[in-house]
């Protein structure tokens, strides 16, 4: 996208931005200490980084234990055990754990399996700011779930005795009900977009932006509830700068944002963006 905003003849500056999903250790700047065998969703085994940000916390990331398999989307059988499995592993003073881009709606029945005790305080980045009660709802779908799975899951979720206390907290739904089960444990759980951006300046890079551009692969209802488009925008209406979202798909509409629906074929993806960039150049 910025090679086409260049293509058109204006200045474009890139920021990557995150909310606790995918990439949100890299964003943050965190480097690689050592890489650990967990088990993915559904038991095979694979290599997950444990990083460190440069004041000695741990950074892990949930998406890439057990992370959404396009190839595979069974969320009645996927389990988080492997995100506890790299939990374990960890030996730091201080812990980040990062939620989003999961194939569980297990409310972290794996994770307890294996892990008893967090071994570090723990701040938990959410990419979704949900009550428990709707993890399914609002995500299962998208890991493959038909109506009456989701009906099934929420049952589940609902059944876990254990993750009452916490099932209201904002963030608890998050990745399957992760958050949920890390509060249980004592974690503290934060907006990842939030933390994210002002770990970034987010703010501050705005102000010098006469148009910022975000976006993700689809623009739905989820987006505005903790997710990095949403807060991004967010932060741009209080500064009083234009803001287009973008999507592959565009399902709604936000609020205070020009939308940008792009073919919504991932093998176009970077044309679509380049298009776009060049575009709104001139608006620029």
């Amino acid at each position: 996208m910025a090679e086409g905003f260049r293509r058109g003849g204006a200045e474009a500056k890139e920021l990557p931005i995150a909310d606790g999903g995918e990439g949100t250790a890299e964003v943050l700047g965190a480097r690689v200490q050592v890489r650990v065998r967990v088990s993915d969703a559904f038991g095979r085994q694979r290599e997950a980084p444990i990083r460190a940000l440069p004041d000695g916390t741990a950074v892990v990331e949930a998406a890439e234990a057990i992370p959404l398999d396009p190839l595979r989307l069974d969320p009645l059988a996927a389990s988080s055990r492997g995100l506890g499995e790299l939990i374990a592993k960890v030996e730091a003073e201080r812990l980040l754990v990062c939620l989003g881009g999961t194939a569980n709606v297990d409310g972290g029945a794996g994770l307890r399996e294996v892990l008893r005790e967090l071994p570090a305080p723990t701040t938990v980045l959410c990419d979704a700011l949900v009550p428990l009660r709707d993890a399914a709802l609002r995500f299962a779908p998208q890991k493959g779930a038909t109506p009456e799975q989701v009906e099934l899951l929420e049952r589940r979720l609902a059944a876990i005795s254990e993750l009452a206390p916490y099932a209201e907290l904002p963030g608890a739904g998050a990745a399957g009900g992760l958050g949920a089960a890390l509060a249980a444990l004592g974690a503290e759980l934060v907006s990842g977009a939030r933390e994210v951006l002002e770990r970034l300046r987010f703010r501050d890079r705005v102000r010098e932006a006469s148009l910022v551009v975000t976006g993700e692969g689809t623009i739905d209802t989820t987006t505005a509830t903790g997710k990095a488009p949403g807060e991004a925008l967010r932060i741009c209406l209080e500064e009083g700068i234009r803001c287009v979202v973008f999507g592959g798909r565009v399902v709604v509409e936000l609020p205070g944002a020009e939308t940008a629906s792009l073919s919504g074929d991932p093998a176009r993806a970077a044309d679509d963006l380049v298009a776009l960039g060049e575009r709104l150049s001139d608006q620029a």
